[in-house]
């Protein structure tokens, strides 16, 4: 007699429960490497964004207050005490004792302004008039410099200090034929998409007004 036994067979490879599963898997730890990279490629570029305006807001601070604590009381004549001195909300002229332009040797006639766009914000202007002349009448004679410091912005406004008031005199014109005399200090107010930046200049050279 020939016995045989029952045959056993060998099934080699995956169930479909398992590959649900790894496929499942695969796409969770994807989906995780994926979320943190964005997170960190994110962070990244919102760190050198924040770079990049703290770096522009010290140029701006550096560049406006060179010229604004070193405005002089220049005097239109020897007979008149008047001081060459424009001041309003969103526009400002006077006479600093140094020059970009010149390497800081020499005065210039300097204009700060917001030139504004309706519904649009406006730029934040800066000007630089040299030599400094008012009885020019060519006007080819001089050189004149013009940037834009600063595009977008929402607001812009320029106070004064008054000298013979107190720490928070604060005004928002001033003008130097009337008074005579130089504020102790200006104040810029810019409103840009982030929030409110605000300096505050003194005046080194107040103390030579007539």
């Amino acid at each position: 007699m020939n016995t045989k036994g029952p045959r056993h067979k060998t099934q080699i490879g995956f169930t479909l429960i398992e590959v649900i599963i790894s496929i499942t898997l695969l796409a969770l730890i994807t989906t995780i490497l994926y979320g943190a990279f964005y997170l960190g490629h994110r962070a990244k570029n919102k760190t050198e964004v924040r770079s990049e305006e703290n770096l522009r807001l010290r140029a701006m601070d550096y560049l406006l207050g060179g010229y604004v604590r070193s405005a002089y009381p220049y005097r239109l004549s020897l007979k008149d005490p008047a001081v060459f001195f424009s001041g309003e909300k969103g526009h400002l002229a006077f006479i600093s004792a140094i020059s970009i332009g010149l390497g800081g040797r020499g005065m210039s006639k300097v204009s700060i302004s917001w030139d504004e766009e309706p519904g649009r914000g406006g730029s934040l202007i800066l000007e630089e008039e040299i030599p400094v002349r008012f009885d020019d009448h060519g006007g080819n004679s001089g050189y004149k410099n013009s940037m834009v410091l600063q595009p977008g912005v929402k607001a812009f406004r320029i106070d004064y200090l008054d000298p013979e008031g107190g720490d928070e005199s604060w005004i928002d014109e001033w003008d130097g034929r009337e008074r005579k005399v130089l504020p102790r200090a200006i104040r810029l107010s810019i409103m840009e998409d982030r929030g409110e930046v605000r300096w505050v200049f003194p005046i080194m050279m107040s103390v030579l007004s007539p």
